[in-house]
Formats: C-alpha cells, sequence, structure tokens
C-alpha cells in the first residue's frame, strides 16, 4: 500500500512537471523589435532543408504579400534574386552566410527576413497522401545584427481515401501523390503558412509587428 501512494504521488509530480515544460510562453519580448522597425525588409533566399528542389522558390514566393501587407517596404523578389545570382549567390546557404551590414550595404534595407523551409512537398502514408510545408523564420536588424522577432509555422493537408475499401484507398493514394506533385500542392499551403506566420495580430501573440506603412502601425505600442 505504501509502495502504492508513493507510485501516485510520484505520478502526480510528474504530470505536474511535465505541464510547467510545455506550457505555452504568454509574453512575447518584443522591446529590440520596437526599437528597430524598420520600413523596408530584404527576404532573403530560403535554406531549404526539404527534399524537394521546388521548395526555395515555392515557399520564397509567397512572402512577400504577406509582408507587404503587415506595412514594410518588400525589396521584389526577381530583383534580389537577379542581384545574388549576378555575383555568385545561387543558394539560399550563401545568402543567409553574408554578414547582416554588407546585405545592408548592397541592398539599403534595413531588415532582413532568414528563412528555412523544414518540410514541403507531398509524401506517401499508406492508404492517404499528406502534403505539409513547416517554416522557420527570424528578422534581423541590419544595422546592428539584432535578433528582432523568430516564429515557426506549419501545415498539413492530408487527401484521406479509407473509405474507399483498401485496394481503392491504396491506388487513390497512389493517384493522390502524382496528382500532388503534378501541381505542388505544398505551394499552396506555403500561402496559407506565410500569412499565418507574418501577418501581424497582437492580441493573439503572433505576427509581426505592423509596419510603418500600416494604418494599424499605433496598435504595436505597449499598453499599461
Amino acid at each position: 500500500m505504501k509502495n502504492m501512494k508513493q507510485l501516485f504521488v510520484l505520478g502526480l509530480l510528474m504530470m505536474l512537471f511535465t505541464g510547467c515544460a510545455v506550457s505555452p510562453k504568454q509574453n512575447r519580448d518584443l522591446a529590440a523589435y520596437r526599437e528597430h522597425i524598420p520600413k523596408s525588409i530584404l527576404v532573403l533566399p530560403p535554406i531549404n532543408e526539404s527534399p524537394d528542389t521546388r521548395a526555395t522558390y515555392g515557399y520564397w514566393s509567397t512572402v512577400t504579400l504577406p509582408v507587404a501587407e503587415a506595412g514594410y517596404y518588400v525589396f521584389p523578389i526577381s530583383v534580389v534574386d537577379t542581384m545574388f545570382k549576378e555575383n555568385g549567390v545561387t543558394n539560399g546557404f550563401d545568402a543567409q552566410a553574408i554578414p547582416p551590414q554588407k546585405l545592408k550595404e548592397i541592398f539599403g534595407a534595413d531588415a532582413a527576413l532568414y528563412i528555412k523551409v523544414k518540410e514541403y512537398g507531398s509524401k506517401y502514408q499508406v492508404i492517404q497522401s499528406v502534403a505539409a510545408v513547416a517554416v522557420e523564420a527570424k528578422l534581423v536588424d541590419l544595422q546592428t545584427g539584432t535578433l528582432l522577432w523568430q516564429g515557426e509555422q506549419r501545415l498539413q493537408q492530408a487527401n484521406d481515401n479509407s473509405n474507399a475499401g483498401l485496394i481503392g484507398a491504396l491506388v487513390g493514394a497512389l493517384v493522390d501523390q502524382i496528382s500532388n506533385h503534378l501541381s505542388d500542392k505544398a505551394y499552396t499551403l506555403s500561402s496559407t503558412v506565410s500569412s499565418q506566420l507574418y501577418s501581424p495580430s497582437i492580441n493573439q501573440q503572433k505576427g509581426l509587428l505592423y509596419g510603418p506603412r500600416s494604418p494599424n502601425f499605433s496598435q504595436n505600442a505597449v499598453k499599461p
């Protein structure tokens, strides 16, 4: 009986500490961000850590719109890509390895968005095909190298064929896999991922702060 009580107490303690470990952070530290609010943002070529070679451009092309709508001037992706290639920089690893001050000297941007694509594309999972996009991003002040903001977002969409019977499910999943690959369903998911990741949501403590061009810029102020 004594051992049972000890195990019960130990179990409660483990649940308590586990609960504390996964408790989400309620308040973001945005002091540096508010102090160095950028007017212009350079979106660097993403580092692609997924096996899909389309991830860099597939995801990169979806970032400009939500960041611009947040109230920032965003350097056109085509101009940035061309300038890097003309100087021998052909991938995200090399572009993101350039010192911040050098990037500011070249582009004249106030801040740069560093992005890693962790997942991109569709996977075949027996009776279903799953398209997924996962991204990590951080905003860095190019004058000082200060980290202003960071975030991550993942989204997946599954085509469930379980109601078609085993053979039908297997065939359906294979067809979905081929269709997803040809149509690049991950590209569609990327737009949603970017919107959820960068669009300001002050009350939910998500996304970027509003930029100087946004009519909601005053909402960035810390409320007493």
